[in-house]
């Protein structure tokens, strides 16, 4: 049957478009040391993407996203949201059927961080945490001792945390975002939800490894064409993973919704996979159904 036309999509990173992307991927310059990365380029993976989305003299940003998601059945989608991002608020309090809050998470911040995260969870209700451990300045290892409290923090909200792993897209140092780091992560905490994000590249076969081994390890599909989904990610969501790999996207970072669903029937899923990973898994995991 290939990709269902009826499975309304939830997309599990998604963003509202900007007239400033520059901008905001200053956060990571100071881990820059090549000219490319300081001086040229808009978008820090941009040698890796073609194509890349780009946006000016929209009207409502909220509502072309909207339209967008519209156009592709994207039902709902999960959004980060700060104290400082004015578009993502009004997002969320005008359209709470279409939008769902993530907050990110600085584990140098320490315990100003933590509360920072309770009182977005208070006010946007959210529903995840996410974390670049190569784009934290300093960086920091998926097993830190820094992360610690934010993955406490995540099983006492019940949130999973989604984090970026494997070979970071940016020319940034790839040791932090080791598959293998995870392992440790998920004894100590057996209770915390960890989404993995970004492809688990060049490590995805232990990336399978250990969703196998660990009950409450996921796998999501950002900033990936679907055509270049890892095939060891798509053999496993046909066999034994078919609860565990979810859909998310990259718009509008690095990849249009045009790009990805243009893409998208030609990932070799089996029927029953389709449904679980456009929505179902993403429902369950969101606890937006029981």
């Amino acid at each position: 049957m290939g990709m269902p036309t009826d499975v309304p999509i939830i997309d599990l990173m998604l963003g509202i478009p900007s007239e400033e992307a520059k901008r905001s991927y200053d956060f990571m310059r100071p881990l820059f040391r090549d000219a490319e990365s300081l001086k040229s380029f808009d978008f820090p993976v941009e040698y890796m993407f073609k194509d890349v989305p780009v946006f000016s003299a929209l009207d409502d940003r909220i509502k072309y996203t909207l339209d967008e998601m519209d156009k592709y059945r994207i039902e709902r989608a999960l959004i980060g949201v700060s104290a400082t991002d004015d578009v993502a608020q009004q997002a969320l309090r005008d359209h709470p059927d279409r939008f769902i809050a993530s907050a990110n998470a600085d584990p140098n911040a320490g315990m100003e961080g933590i509360r920072e995260l309770v009182r977005l969870h208070e006010a946007y209700d959210i529903r995840a945490v996410s974390s670049f451990p190569a784009g934290c300045v300093p960086q920091v290892p998926i097993d830190d001792k820094r992360f610690y409290p934010v993955y406490a923090k995540c099983v006492e909200l019940d949130v999973p945390i989604f984090t970026c792993v494997g070979v970071p897209g940016p020319r940034l140092p790839m040791a932090s975002q080791k598959v293998e780091l995870i392992d440790e992560v998920m004894w100590f905490f057996p209770d915390l939800k960890f989404v993995m994000r970004h492809g688990a590249e060049p490590w995805e076969d232990l990336a399978v490894k250990l969703m196998l081994k660990w009950p409450n390890l996921y796998y999501s599909t950002s900033a990936f064409a679907p055509r270049y989904y890892p095939k060891a990610i798509v053999d496993y969501a046909n066999t034994r993973g078919a609860d565990k790999i979810m859909y998310a996207g990259y718009f509008p970072m690095g990849l249009s919704l045009e790009r990805i669903f243009a893409d998208m029937p030609s990932v070799p899923f089996r029927d029953h996979v389709w449904p679980k990973f456009l929505r179902e898994n993403a429902a369950k995991l969101l606890k937006l159904i029981n």
